[in-house]
């Protein structure tokens, strides 16, 4: 008999989890309903391969995301609006018809029709967006169903807005940061190859006709380059093969701990990531407090976007830890990776009643930091790229034409 992973929402209005045994999808849902229960979400779970479950949901979630991937502004947009419809009178029902009706995107208009149907069947807001993980983060939602149990949905509403902005521009500056140097190699990789794919061919012919022996580096480059030709398909083949598969192995708990090791331990770069998450944990632990969201709740939902695994691990051990009755502060300091400022600030939010207001001054502060790195990167690393680029082309050339030069001066000798 099947097994079926569930959500529900009692009459009280209570959310449940758990799993039934039911010989069909219908049947499963009319046991949950006997009890007048709202199901909100209903999977069939497959128990033969659970040791792959993490990596194919992980892989769904994936696709979910690219399938139905929203720009943030759209997003931003949409949040902003809702809130201001919302504190303006109208009910989350009318408001959705409303922005349905102008929204201009198609999957994301596709998605708020499904919202707003679900709404009118009975689901709170926040369970008809859990409907959509492929637009609707988890952090979202959660924040979403935290206004819905306060009763400032509106306060909330607007506060996530700003949140989405500020992360959107962080991340931003970090992946203009990052993206830069990438494309200035894959740039210098092209130049290359154009280099001992078309050219250095051209010059073997010249070679072969002046009959003078070659500089050791020369026939390095000329043996190079005939290999190139004759194994372009299997090289190519083998670059796509070996990028798939380190993708899918970034999709498992262990390669994705082992990427984001190396990640961290990078020159420059790793700092930069480092105040990144930090900023992002900050502004992220603070807003789910002010909003009422539970220490623990806070952690779970924390452990799903810090988007990275050694932060993962060490926010587990921390919950842990919290659970047994120690300090926010003094479990992060217990991980040995938050650095000596941010629990200074948490443990001078927790003497003061306002940790919630200290997290998100920390944010600040990391969040001016990566600025100032970023700045620092981008006047340093354009020059040393360009010199760099320029060094190896020339070499390059350089090499391809000295046998040309010493024949050259031979005959003007």
């Amino acid at each position: 008999m099947p097994n079926f992973d569930y959500i529900i929402r009692n009459e009280s209005g209570a959310r449940k989890t758990g799993s039934i045994k039911a010989d069909n999808y219908n049947q499963a849902v009319e046991k949950l309903q006997s009890d007048k229960n709202t199901v909100v979400k209903l999977t069939e779970s497959d128990t033969s391969f659970d040791f792959i479950k993490p990596f194919l949901n992980r892989l769904a979630l994936e696709i979910e995301k690219f399938k139905n991937k929203v720009p943030i502004t759209i997003l931003v947009f949409f949040t902003r609006q809702l809130s201001t419809m919302f504190s303006s009178g109208l009910t989350i029902e009318r408001a959705l018809h409303f922005l349905t009706q102008e929204e201009r995107n198609k999957k994301f208009k596709k998605a708020l029709e499904k919202i707003e149907n679900d709404v009118k069947k009975g689901l709170l807001l926040s369970d008809a967006l859990e409907r959509h993980p492929g637009i609707f983060s988890n952090l979202y939602i959660s924040l979403v169903r935290a206004g819905e149990v306060s009763g400032k949905l509106s306060e909330t509403l607007q506060e996530l807005s700003s949140y989405l902005e500020t992360v959107e521009d962080t991340q931003r500056r970090v992946k203009s940061a990052m993206y830069y140097p990438v494309f200035i190699l894959i740039f210098l990789t092209c130049i290359l190859f154009g280099i001992f794919y078309f050219l250095i061919p051209q010059f073997s012919t010249v070679y072969e006709q002046l009959g003078s022996e070659l500089p050791y580096y020369t026939i390095l480059f000329v043996n190079f380059s005939v290999w190139l030709k004759n194994n372009i398909t299997s090289l190519i083949l083998t670059i796509l093969l070996s990028l798939v598969s380190i993708w899918f192995i970034t999709l498992t708990d262990y390669g994705r701990l082992v990427r984001d090791k190396i990640l961290l331990k990078l020159p420059i770069f790793g700092n930069l990531i480092q105040q990144n998450i930090l900023s992002k944990f900050g502004k992220t632990f603070g807003i789910l407090i002010s909003a009422g969201v539970s220490v623990m709740d806070s952690m779970d939902l924390l452990i799903k976007i810090v988007d990275n695994r050694v932060y993962e691990l060490a926010l587990i051990d921390a919950k842990k830890e919290i659970e047994n009755g120690i300090s926010i502060s003094q479990a992060l300091k217990q991980t040995d990776i938050f650095p000596p400022i941010f629990i200074q600030l948490l443990i001078t939010g927790e003497e003061t009643g306002e940790i919630d207001n200290l997290a998100l001054k920390a944010s600040d502060f990391y969040s001016k930091q990566v600025s100032a790195i970023v700045d620092r990167l981008t006047s340093l690393i354009e020059p040393i790229l360009i010199v760099t680029v320029g060094a190896v082309i020339g070499i390059v050339l350089v090499v391809t034409y000295l046998p040309i030069f010493n024949f050259g001066s031979a005959l003007a000798g």
